[in-house]
């Protein structure tokens, strides 16, 4: 499976980082501690078995990342903008992508803060985050990675 995702601005990629260092402090999950090289944060697009189909992604694009809260067991904050939004479209209609929750109409935008969060740390999390003011930047470079291998590949400029 390969995703297609989008990296931040310097701006956006420090001030989610700060967050994860702020959960990994206070003793709570964070994205921190996932040492991987692949480890940044992103916010994926869609998944696909081949990206062959891929059609070309216009960078930069604005994002806001919004107030911190859940989404299902995860901790994230919100990322959006219409151009986001017709971007990921463009990228689902072409691929053929496997994980529904990515279909334009259902998808959740975000960065992710903390994955499977425990019901004991969601109140603690989330109050320790609140009150973190929404921030503007943009998506500046593409990216795939390959969930076999456990790989990344830029996907360039234009691409």
């Amino acid at each position: 499976m390969r995703t297609v995702e989008l990296v931040l601005d310097d701006t956006l990629d420090t001030a989610v980082r700060e967050l994860w260092r702020i959960l990994r402090a206070a003793g709570l999950r964070s994205l921190a501690t996932h040492t991987h090289p692949s480890n940044r944060p992103h916010i994926t697009l869609a998944a696909a078995e081949s990206l062959e189909a891929l059609p070309a992604v216009r960078l930069p694009v604005p994002v806001r990342l919004g107030p911190v809260r859940m989404l299902g067991r995860a901790l994230v904050r919100p990322a959006d903008s219409p151009r986001l939004r017709e971007l990921q479209a463009g990228v689902w209609r072409a691929l053929d992508a496997t994980n529904p929750l990515h279909a334009p109409d259902v998808w959740e935008p975000h960065v992710s803060l903390a994955l499977n969060l425990p019901d004991r740390q969601r109140a603690d999390a989330l109050a320790l985050l609140a009150g973190i003011p929404a921030i503007s930047g943009h998506a500046v470079a593409a990216r795939s990675y390959d969930t076999s291998t456990r790989t990344v590949t830029e996907l360039g400029a234009g691409r």
